[in-house]
């Protein structure tokens, strides 16, 4: 057995500490004891955006916002599900995680990262959200283990209604705001229905169609 490696470390704004490990061709981000993603599970966040990206496949030029750039799984599946005319707009919060991508994980990501039609901002796609109106056609959230904040506790305001008002005012009409998530949360589905949003829980395998824990994604359509 191959043992892990620690690659490298990054301080979380607000608290915690980023581990990124390597054990040959696998790579494992952690908090803590907390694995937070691995290389070799990539079913449920590429779900995440095959979904949503679907239902605004009819779209001319749509405009997606990702929030969490990760080990880019869900950067690359929307890629594959959208057209040229598509933007995507990538928010990561800790710069190191850009700099694992291009570095350590570059045969991870292969060319998505260079693709003309993404921008990646270091950034708190919280921000990004609030200082948008009408700007997006799907915002997708992966920036946590789900709606309650596990690596920055101030995620939770990416949650909570002020939060999901600021998402449905940022979207387009008909807009989605599609939601990760380790487990369900039958608040958070009750508070986007309250913020506007008609919505859909979807089960998704972490190791797509090869199995794996069971995740959710909220798909959220602005109403």
């Amino acid at each position: 057995m191959i043992p892990w490696t620690l690659v490298d470390t990054a301080q979380v704004p607000g608290g915690g500490e980023l581990r990124l490990k390597q054990r040959g061709a696998e790579f494992s981000i952690m908090l803590g004891q907390n694995e937070l993603m691995n290389s070799r599970l990539s079913g449920s966040e590429e779900a995440l955006a095959t979904i949503a990206c679907g239902r605004i496949r009819d779209r001319k030029t749509p405009r997606i916002l990702i929030g969490g750039l990760g080990m880019g799984f869900t950067l690359r599946a929307a890629l594959a599900a959208l057209g040229p005319a598509a933007r995507i707009v990538v928010a990561e919060l800790v710069p190191a995680v850009v700099a694992w991508a291009r570095g350590p994980m570059a045969e991870v990501f292969a060319d998505s990262l260079s693709d003309p039609r993404v921008s990646i901002r270091e950034a708190d796609v919280g921000h990004l959200i609030g200082s948008e109106t009408s700007a997006f056609d799907a915002i997708l959230l992966d920036v946590d283990n789900g709606p309650e904040g596990l690596t920055r506790k101030t995620n939770d305001a990416l949650y909570d209604l002020k939060g999901l008002n600021a998402a449905r005012a940022a979207l387009r009409p008909r807009g989605v705001l599609a939601v990760w998530s380790s487990k369900q949360n039958p608040k958070f589905t009750w508070r986007l229905g309250k913020a506007g949003f008609a919505v859909e829980e979807v089960r998704a395998r972490a190791n797509g169609s090869r199995g794996g824990a069971r995740h959710v994604i909220w798909i959220a359509t602005r109403t």
